[in-house]
């Protein structure tokens, strides 16, 4: 299992809401429970995601957004920050990344999570494939260096070195994190997030048996990795600054 030591700050770039809770909320409990710092950047409102035809875009919008803060109080979550893009709106263009890049500066995180791009084996939507990329030109070298988006240095901020990213969602991850502690709050977590879990409580018959299905998704990795531990989050590390500097030494 790869540690995530030495850690004091981290960024989670989530593509809408719930999607962290899938991706992360055990990782996240667990650096907040040592103490560490946690924020996430929510790039979209989420304000198409829902199934309920009676939902309309204003709504989900304000809804989704609650839940969201919601389930970051389950974590521990230091602060959450809304980026005003529409759901299935994003792209890989200035406006994303200055925003991005801005919030990297201003918040100076360690490491970064966010969702794996390069799936090719099974679908990823749209979104969640421009966040990941988005997300890792930000870290690197946009955020680094100061003669890109130079209003942020105006503004007070300085360029900053992101040390690694870790990849949610991916096909072949190399890390993995023992939630077995905290799984209940990453269950906790989703369950928090209402317009979305509602459907797949119903379909699971009940909360209780929601929060064993989501369990029984953490235990994959113990399953197809011989893990020594009983549920995990797995990621595929993406070296910045940290594996450069492992590999010259």
């Amino acid at each position: 299992m790869q540690q995530l030591e030495p850690v004091q700050r981290a960024l989670v770039v989530t593509p809408h809401p719930d999607d962290a809770e899938f991706g992360c909320a055990g990782t996240v409990a667990l650096l907040v429970r040592e103490g560490r710092e946690v924020f996430y950047v929510v790039a979209t409102s989420g304000n198409k995601g829902g199934r309920d035809t009676d939902m309309t875009a204003d709504y989900l919008t304000e809804a989704r957004q609650d839940e969201q803060r919601r389930a970051a109080e389950v974590l521990g979550v230091s602060e959450v920050v809304f980026l005003d893009f529409g759901d299935g709106e994003l792209e890989d263009d200035h406006a994303f990344r200055r925003e991005l890049v801005y919030h990297i500066r201003r918040l100076k995180p360690d490491i970064v999570f966010t969702t794996d791009p390069f799936r090719t084996s099974f679908y990823i939507h749209r979104d969640h494939r421009m966040t990941g990329i988005v997300t890792l030109d930000a870290a690197f070298p946009y955020a680094r260096d100061r003669l890109h988006y130079p209003e942020h240095i105006e503004q007070g901020l300085d360029g900053h070195n992101v040390d690694e990213v870790f990849l949610w969602g991916s096909e072949l991850p190399d890390t993995f994190i023992d939630v077995s502690d905290v799984v209940d709050l990453k269950v906790k977590s989703l369950l928090a997030h209402t317009s979305q879990m509602q459907d797949h409580i119903k379909e699971a018959g009940g909360e209780e048996a929601f929060g064993e299905r989501m369990k029984a998704m953490s235990q994959r990795w113990m399953k197809r990795h011989n893990l020594p531990f009983e549920h995990a989050e797995g990621f595929r590390r993406y070296g910045i600054r940290r594996m450069r500097e492992e590999e010259e030494s």
